[in-house]
């Protein structure tokens, strides 16, 4: 069984048991977080409509928090010697999905 879960603008798949990267969450690690199911698949059943997913849950344990790959950036103006280098790197929490239930 897995399951399509959105959470901070993105969707992503997920199977009971995997560890997952979402966009961060502001919670404690070891907390418990709930996500919405886009849609559900077990085997020879899909569930996608808002009526067949209004019992359905994704439960998840935060494991912490990870930083994603560093982006560098340069931006200039010619002719002026102005330029400037920047980095960022993303903040992501790390999730691992404890269950997925068809309610």
């Amino acid at each position: 069984m897995y399951a399509i879960i959105a959470s901070g603008g993105k969707q992503e798949k997920v199977a009971q048991g995997q560890q997952v990267q979402v966009e961060l969450l502001g919670v404690a690690t070891g907390a418990e977080v709930s996500f919405t199911p886009v849609m559900l698949v077990d085997g020879e059943t899909v569930l996608a409509t808002p009526a067949q997913l209004a019992k359905a849950s994704v439960k998840g344990k935060v494991l912490g928090e990870v930083a994603g790959v560093k982006i560098d950036g340069f931006m200039y103006k010619r002719r002026t010697n102005q330029r400037r280098r920047f980095g960022h790197r993303q903040r992501y929490s790390l999730v691992e999905i404890t269950s997925i239930a068809k309610g």
